[in-house]
């Protein structure tokens, strides 16, 4: 059987935008964060890592990182059932970039916002 890859939308119309589809988002780049924080987690612990998301988001979510490349999804045969997620190579090149935005948001969010938000320390592994 094929691997199912997701056709990217017809309307993107710049690199941008194809990188904002991929890891753009509250739910995916909270992923990327939560991964490359661990080696690698199973559903459960993910969930619990991400607080107020639901099942069926972060199902879709993580189905559509895996087709995208970006999260692996390795299941082992045990009883019970054991699957863990980790990011890829492509994903783990995410983080850089997140990285950077999260210190853009830092100066600019400071500017902006009344309150002070608070690090949540996934990501941010300074270089």
């Amino acid at each position: 059987m094929a691997k199912y890859q997701k056709k990217l939308d017809d309307d993107i119309r710049c690199p941008l935008e194809y990188g904002l589809a991929i890891f753009g988002g509250k739910w995916k780049s909270r992923i990327i964060c939560v991964l490359s924080a661990n080696e690698k987690l199973r559903y459960s612990e993910i969930r619990r890592e991400m607080y107020n998301i639901t099942d069926a988001v972060l199902a879709a979510t993580l189905k559509d990182m895996i087709e995208d490349g970006i999260v692996d999804r390795k299941s082992y045969d045990e009883i019970p059932p054991k699957v863990e997620y980790s990011l890829t190579g492509k994903g783990k090149s995410v983080v850089p970039i997140l990285q950077s935005i999260c210190e853009w948001s830092d100066v600019f969010y400071k500017e902006d916002g009344e309150k002070e938000m608070v690090q949540c320390q996934k990501c941010d592994h300074h270089r």
